[in-house]
């Protein structure tokens, strides 16, 4: 396989490598938070859905050259979630793992990591994935009553901790919530879906056209599940109460222009176009895949799904965060002389309905096309038949850490179900980037 990499004085390097493949993957249900911790830490959700992935191979889980795992908000008692979740699945004490972080690409970080690893010759067989547990966010104090508890620890004597104590103000145990920190850019000081704002004043999008999209998010998710399109894909979870979760709960079939029209915008008020019910949801979930190359495959007999042909990585201003899809995908097709017309299916992964309609506009737009992208013309107008055939994170909800795990192994789904050959995963990243993944089927 060979690979070109652009880089920024346009010198071209082109590396051969090996193969590599996608045997099989399964995620948990995504499970919408309700204001209080869920049922699962993120190693929880990874161990979940790992043990029946794992179970079902013809290998020992401890065959793995290593474990990746991509996780954004890890939760102080996991540190290293990989590690934590590669020894709770039974992988031995000896089995390296790591976790990844590129907020909104974390699960497709994982997977991108092994690629190369196996490409390279370094490894045969990893396991990568995403885990997030959005509910467990923490709530942090604020910097006051932070600098407070530091006077109070380090006062020496009796009256100067009276002094400190008398200093005390009710509003220090205010907390702060550690995701609406976490959704604000600290560069451009907005938070995401003030970005999404942006993107729709800049093409143009109407609130009507992002609640359609919404609508047809949750119509699509919810014909997958009644026509079991993803049974081969969700593995039930359990909780210690014995709660079973069986399939993604944010769904809502009753979704129409007329509900979602009730809604006030979100972040401007009062004419804003995004609001609650065209955005992604706050969810839990985890997801992995298993990655192998040739070798591997020969040496277990194995039955590969997809093969990875290229990914891309690309940056933008904060601000415009949610057009990362266009300039990462576009790189790929641009290398691998491909149209827009020679991709028979696409996941966008949608944080907001007028982020995924931005992109599309911008492929469709003659100055961004020439301007941003280098093109003479237009990519042109994507069919959206073929964008996220089943749905996205309007009805699914986006964990951070696992949305861009869960686009790839989807993707490969959807394409052997519909007997489709090639396809393009692709998501915005908080922060201002983009990423992509060129996956052909077997």
């Amino acid at each position: 396989m060979v690979r070109t990499t652009f880089h920024r004085d346009n010198e071209v390097q082109v590396f051969q490598g090996r193969p590599v493949y996608i045997i099989d993957g399964a995620r948990t249900p995504f499970i919408k938070a309700r204001g209080k911790p869920g049922p699962f830490t993120p190693v929880d959700l990874a161990v979940q859905c790992g043990r029946p992935l794992l179970l079902r191979q013809p290998f020992h889980p401890n065959d793995f050259n290593q474990v990746i795992l991509g996780c954004v908000n890890v939760i102080s008692e996991e540190m290293n979630p990989a590690r934590i979740a590669a020894l709770r699945l039974g992988m031995g004490d000896s089995m390296p793992a790591f976790t990844v972080q590129i907020n909104c690409g974390s699960g497709m970080q994982s997977i991108d990591t092994a690629y190369r690893y196996i490409r390279s010759g370094d490894a045969d067989l990893i396991l990568a994935g995403g885990a997030e547990a959005l509910s467990y966010a923490p709530l942090l104090f604020r910097h006051q009553a932070v600098e407070w508890f530091a006077s109070l620890n380090s006062a020496n004597s009796f009256v100067k901790k009276i002094k400190t104590l008398a200093a005390f103000r009710p509003g220090y145990f205010k907390p702060v919530i550690g995701l609406l920190r976490g959704l604000t850019d600290p560069v451009v000081e907005m938070n995401m879906g003030q970005t999404a704002e942006k993107l729709a004043y800049l093409f143009n999008i109407t609130r009507r056209q992002a609640d359609e999209y919404a609508v047809v998010s949750h119509s699509r998710l919810h014909r997958a599940q009644q026509e079991g399109y993803l049974d081969n894909e969700v593995e039930p979870t359990f909780s210690s109460c014995g709660q079973v979760f069986e399939y993604d709960d944010g769904v809502r079939p009753d979704s129409s222009l007329e509900k979602l029209a009730k809604l006030s915008p979100a972040f401007e008020p009062p004419h804003g176009k995004v609001t609650p019910g065209n955005s992604s949801q706050i969810t839990d979930g985890a997801s992995w895949v298993i990655l192998a190359s040739e070798d591997a495959v020969n040496r277990y007999q194995l039955k590969p799904k997809a093969m990875i042909k290229d990914s891309e990585w690309s940056a933008l201003s904060p601000s415009i965060m949610g057009l990362g899809p266009v300039l990462s995908s576009t790189a790929i097709m641009k290398r691998h002389q491909l149209t827009l017309d020679n991709i028979d299916l696409w996941e966008i992964n949608e944080a907001f309905a007028a982020q995924v309609l931005a992109c599309l506009k911008a492929w469709d737009d003659a100055n961004f096309c020439k301007d941003v992208l280098g093109l003479e013309q237009p990519m042109g107008k994507m069919d959206q038949a073929i964008l996220n055939v089943d749905g996205g994170a309007i009805g699914l909800g986006h964990p951070v850490g696992t949305s861009g795990n869960r686009i790839v192994l989807h993707l490969i789904n959807a394409m052997h179900r519909l007997n489709k050959k090639t396809g393009i995963a692709t998501e915005c990243i908080g922060g201002g980037q983009g990423g992509a993944m060129l996956i052909e089927k077997v």
